[in-house]
């Protein structure tokens, strides 16, 4: 098991990952908290519950269940979620784990982050792209209408424990999805978790966490040591939505319903790579290798029948985009990115349409 550190201005914490992680949650006395929930899915809870209760020995932990899938990322829930908690005696001394994916994470901890101004909440991400990138670095947020992640805090969780073997149930197209987050994070860091991707990459099954922890540990790695130096995206952390700008409108355009969210960016980083090549910034064996890697990973929900007109008028919805200029995260080379405002328009639509139609086989 790896344990990691995240030292950020608002909080130390450890990122623990491998097998036997969620034994650290013990770590954390019982007595410090009045009340424990647990907010979950139905499904995942019913396949892991007992086993992460054995792990943790508390057994008075009150599961609050919410509806799989993104439309549970809403105030709605969170009103409904905060509402429970006070129910049922939540205070400023309680504790809240989330246990989950993507969604559960940033509801449970927009939820911690704002109940009562604020209680501790622990990530146990159960997905890839949970477990090496949304669960770590305090990033909340829920949806409005469809504008991602619009409402949200940067509060950090008291601890992040992710076992690889919680993977075993995971569907192939959602371990894909996460996947492609780990490539990003190969392209962010260098050739040597690139290469050991390029190398590995077919072998990479949820059924086998020996082989899994390691790289997932280094995939995290990545997230632990950019949130350290920039919290709250200041600067070097918009580097780690490499594919995110192009990606967002992709699963915006198609009003969620097409792509899984690791697929969307996946997407988006070939069409980020296409811009930067277009842009003069890295060369085409560079470019290739990039998009190669992102299509290894399987098959992706296609996008040449997006309007290109459409998802170029989304873009500057994007978070990243500041006066109406679009901050773009493109990559200079593996192991380099820049973030790049003032590229013109017809340049990113023309690489959106040479991705769209280029035969992919």
């Amino acid at each position: 098991m790896k344990r990691l550190r995240v030292r950020a201005e608002s909080n130390t914490y450890d990122v623990l990952v491998g097998r036997g992680a969620w034994r650290a949650l013990r770590t954390l006395k019982r007595s410090s908290y009045t009340t424990v929930f647990v907010l979950t899915e139905k499904g995942l809870w019913a396949a892991w519950g007992k086993k992460f209760e054995r792990a943790v020995q508390w057994k008075d932990c009150r599961t609050v269940i919410v509806p799989n899938g993104e439309t549970s990322k809403s105030l709605k829930f969170v009103e409904r979620v905060a509402g429970e908690l006070l129910a049922h005696g939540a205070d400023r001394r309680s504790l809240l784990i989330a246990f989950g994916g993507g969604v559960i994470g940033d509801l449970g901890g927009f939820v911690a982050s704002t109940y009562m101004r604020g209680i501790d909440y622990v990530q146990v991400p159960t997905t890839v792209v949970a477990q090496v990138d949304s669960a770590i670095g305090g990033k909340t947020g829920v949806n409005v209408g469809l504008a991602k992640n619009l409402v949200g805090t940067i509060a950090p969780p008291r601890l992040v424990i992710a076992d690889p073997t919680v993977l075993a149930t995971l569907d192939k197209r959602t371990f894909r999805s996460g996947l492609y987050e780990v490539v990003k994070h190969g392209i962010l860091s260098g050739h040597r978790l690139f290469r050991q991707l390029e190398t590995s990459l077919d072998t990479l099954l949820p059924s086998n966490a020996r082989n899994l922890g390691p790289l997932l540990a280094q995939a995290a790695k990545v997230k632990v040591d950019v949130v350290s130096r920039d919290e709250g995206e200041a600067g070097l952390r918009r580097v780690l939505n490499l594919g995110h700008t192009f990606g967002h409108a992709f699963e915006e355009v198609t009003r969620y319903r097409r792509f899984l969210h690791g697929e969307a960016v996946a997407w988006g980083m070939i069409a980020a790579t296409a811009l930067a090549r277009r842009a003069g910034l890295i060369k085409s064996t560079e470019a290739s290798r990039i998009t190669a890697l992102v299509r290894r990973v399987g098959e992706i929900p296609p996008i040449n029948d997006l309007g290109a007109e459409r998802v170029m008028d989304l873009l500057p919805h994007d978070k990243k985009t500041v006066g109406g200029r679009i901050h773009w995260v493109l990559p200079e080379r593996i192991g380099k990115v820049r973030i790049v405002a003032g590229i013109p328009a017809a340049m990113a639509e023309s690489a959106l349409r040479e991705v769209q139609q280029t035969r992919w086989s």
